[in-house]
């Protein structure tokens, strides 16, 4: 549990570092710096502030929420990753020693993966928000769920945890904990984080490459995960899967 503290730790600073920084941003910034959307926002402000006052507050705890969403998921993923490196566990095995499909599916999620943290960070920057404030709460819902998904899957899988498969490392099946009732939490909370963040601040760019990592997190379970577990557990395996459900669920 250490990495977790001082994973929480950390987001803590950088959410209260980032709400100071847009505050003094917003409210210090000389006339000439700001874009023409603020100068008209700030005129229309003069004719009714109480509303644009709650609005700017509101745009504000999304913001927060997707930031503090995205440094937990990561920073989890990365203190876990420093924390197995210390252990002589390599954590990242995606694409490595893989050949033909394996590999073009493991590669091709990696990029997917960064292109959508770089579009939900830009659209998070540029306040992209063009759906309805519902909608907009849903998204945040999402995101801080697939947040505490992610973190209490990587948790649950202790040393076993990795990011891609390794054929030489010796690990668990893990079914216990949340593993009871999703077989992939990690790629769910994948996907609830950037679709939630898709909700919060859409844009048809952010939506193309958030449908686009679903798709190849989808693949990567389907075509590498699921024939790895097999291959290594076999039966063992066989009868996890015929119990829970591949992203949520048990089976009767």
């Amino acid at each position: 549990m250490d990495y977790l503290v001082g994973c929480m730790s950390y987001i803590s600073f950088c959410v209260t570092k980032f709400a100071f920084v847009e505050r003094s941003r917003t409210m210090k910034a000389p006339v000439g710096l700001l874009s023409d959307r603020t100068v008209l926002r700030s005129k229309m402000e003069g004719l009714c502030p109480d509303k644009f006052q709650f609005e700017r507050i509101r745009a504000m705890e999304f913001k927060l929420i997707s930031i503090a969403s995205i440094i937990a998921f990561y920073g989890c993923y990365f203190v876990k990753m420093f924390h197995q490196k210390k252990q002589g566990i390599q954590t990242d095995q995606i694409g490595k020693n893989k050949v033909g499909f394996v590999k073009f599916v493991e590669i091709t999620m990696k990029i997917a993966a960064i292109l959508v943290f770089i579009a939900g960070l830009s659209s998070i920057f540029f306040e992209t928000e063009h759906n309805p404030v519902s909608v907009r709460i849903f998204g945040a819902i999402l995101s801080v769920a697939g947040t505490a998904i992610f973190i209490v899957a990587v948790w649950t899988m202790r040393d076993s945890w990795r990011a891609g498969v390794s054929k030489t490392d010796k690990t668990e099946l893990v079914t216990n904990g949340i593993y009871q009732i999703s077989r992939n939490p990690a790629f769910l909370g994948f996907d609830l984080l950037y679709i939630g963040t898709l909700l919060m601040f859409f844009n048809w760019i952010l939506c193309f490459l958030t449908v686009f990592a679903v798709i190849m997190y989808h693949l990567q379970i389907v075509n590498v995960e699921e024939d790895f577990l097999f291959a290594t557990f076999g039966n063992e395996y066989l009868q996890y899967k015929k119990k829970v459900c591949r992203y949520i669920g048990r089976k009767r």
